[in-house]
């Protein structure tokens, strides 16, 4: 039997880079995985690479009627949820001195509360056994120049799996962070650069970027019942970056 056998899992911007290759993670050890995102051309790609245990809604973890939807169908057509990664993620670099309420409310709408409000909306359509998965950076922990919006998005994720374990007690359902290091990905490349991504990861005591392939791995760790003593914790999977 492979790990996630017969487990339903959703993935939030799951069309690309970490939540794509978690996505993909999840099917090979058995599960369905609904994946949730904004862009419509990227979730079709990931329908036609993962299905037929795959499904696509398109949405934003900032609207609640579109979380509404995607649990709604979660439940019509698979009757409960095992695993909840709440993946989106949304960051850009700009420095102190140049912040602006925009891009303020714009990260904090997508990583704070879009994380929340889709842990509580999935929440009901969970039991004993289920994994909840949230992703955090590295750079929650760090100081990073011109990141600090962001990095504070993440400390605050951070917080969020140690205040829900307490809230979860007694309901067999566990909550972790999942904290990648430097990491290939179309946001990366986006806020950082690639050339610059690459660098960073050749600094680490691994000396590579990493793969959202490696991140998924971890993922499917944490989602499985081989991490069923885990709740509130984090789990760095960053080549060492943040450990040094």
């Amino acid at each position: 039997m492979k790990r996630l056998d017969g487990k339903t899992a959703v993935v939030t911007g799951g069309g690309t880079g970490i939540g794509l290759g978690t996505a993909r993670r999840f099917i090979e050890e058995g599960a369905f995985v609904y994946i949730f995102g904004r862009r419509q051309e990227p979730l079709d790609k990931a329908a036609a690479a993962l299905e037929p245990n795959a499904r696509v809604v398109q949405g934003s973890v900032t609207d609640q009627a579109d979380l509404d939807r995607l649990f709604a169908t979660v439940k019509a057509e698979r009757g409960g949820l095992d695993i909840l990664m709440a993946n989106a993620g949304f960051g850009e670099l700009v420095p102190l001195g140049q912040i602006t309420r925009e891009q303020y409310d714009a990260a904090f709408d997508i990583n704070v509360k879009g994380v929340l409000f889709t842990v509580q909306t999935g929440l009901p359509l969970m039991g004993p056994g289920g994994s909840i998965i949230l992703t955090g950076s590295t750079a929650g922990v760090m100081g990073t120049p011109a990141f600090s919006i962001y990095s504070a998005t993440k400390a605050a994720v951070r917080n969020f799996a140690r205040s829900w374990a307490q809230d979860l007690r007694g309901t067999g359902i566990r909550v972790n962070v999942l904290s990648p290091g430097p990491t290939l990905t179309e946001l990366a490349e986006e806020a950082v650069g690639r050339e610059a991504m690459i660098e960073m990861g050749s600094g680490t005591p691994i000396g590579h970027i990493g793969d959202p392939s490696e991140i998924g791995a971890v993922a499917a760790f944490l989602a499985s019942s081989d991490s069923s003593f885990m709740t509130g914790g984090e789990v760095f999977v960053d080549g060492g970056f943040a450990q040094i």
